[in-house]
């Protein structure tokens, strides 16, 4: 068997920063376009800006869609951490593919963090959450601008709308 310790510990480090870097922004900025901070241009910039759902913000659309969510990636977390641990059991297991299981646990730990504990933590819940456990929203932070435009007004339903291609994330999603 592998030693699992070494493998564990990215997952841990990857928390780590993730969670550290979700706090600094929630400390230290001012939500949304007021707040952020340039890197490069408009192109690359810390924005923080919160996520109610899943990737890219979407909803399943019912009361409790969050808790069903929060307690999918609780089961998740559990069945990758034990899936890591049985391909350390095999003795010709690629290393690399132990390493990217390592970066999708602290990934998804990360935000399942998020999801439990900031509701009440950081009374983030949405306005409508039925309940505050299991309704905290993630914060997404690194915003890559590749392209904002105008859609032109000649195309039906959504014309004159702006649209920007690609989405706020933040550390756990990187890793996933």
């Amino acid at each position: 068997m592998k030693k699992p310790w070494k493998y564990y510990l990215i997952t841990l480090i990857v928390i780590l920063i993730d969670q550290s870097s979700k706090l600094w922004v929630y400390f230290n900025m001012d939500m949304g376009p007021n707040g952020a901070i340039k890197l490069i241009g408009n192109w690359f910039k810390i924005y923080y800006t919160l996520n109610p759902g899943m990737a890219f913000g979407i909803q399943f659309g019912f009361k409790y869609d969050k808790l069903l969510l929060t307690l999918g990636r609780i089961v998740a977390t559990g069945m990758i951490g034990r899936y890591i641990w049985q391909l350390l059991q095999e003795q010709q297991i690629p290393k690399l593919l132990v390493w990217g299981w390592a970066l999708i646990l602290g990934g998804a730990i990360g935000n399942a963090i998020d999801s439990i504990f900031y509701a009440v933590m950081l009374g983030n819940a949405p306005h409508n959450a039925p309940i505050s456990w299991f309704y905290g929203q993630v914060i997404d932070m690194i915003y890559i601008d590749v392209l904002t435009a105008q859609l032109p007004t000649w195309i039906p339903f959504i014309g004159s709308n702006y649209i920007c291609l690609f989405p706020i994330f933040n550390i756990a999603d990187l890793a996933i």
